[in-house]
């Protein structure tokens, strides 16, 4: 239950994670925001939105890491518990036996037989 709730949790992580980072500004759009262009219709400012939005993804970033640690801690556990807890819990083990070969070989006209040991003679031209 716990594992597929952080497997939720890491897909949701995920695709806002890569929703952030495709919303920041690239290293060249920030020359144009120095300047104060497209800085009074901004609801954080001129510099506010790449602090917020970059202190956002290293936040989630942060939060994704963890949650993969913990994923894979948690399925670790599970892998190593479940073949010794089957076990205790039923107290039997069942020995399959594998099933016997033929003692005679196919019939022949088959196609399950050996291969013929001499190839078919090959066609000549004929005039």
């Amino acid at each position: 239950m716990l594992v597929s709730i952080l497997t939720a949790l890491q897909v949701v992580l995920s695709i806002v994670l890569v929703g952030l980072v495709l919303l920041q500004h690239g290293k060249g759009a920030d020359a144009g925001a120095g300047f104060g262009a497209g800085a009074s219709g901004s609801v954080f400012g001129a510099g506010g939105s790449a602090t917020f939005l970059s202190r956002t993804t290293a936040i989630l970033a942060t939060l994704f890491f963890l949650n993969c640690i913990g994923l894979s801690y948690l399925i670790e556990q599970q892998i190593h518990s479940a073949p010794t807890a089957l076990l205790k819990s039923t107290g039997t083990v069942v020995h399959r036996k594998a099933p016997a070969l033929p003692l005679r070989p196919p019939a022949a006209g088959t196609g399950l037989g050996p291969a013929p040991a001499q190839a078919p003679a090959k066609a000549g031209k004929t005039r």
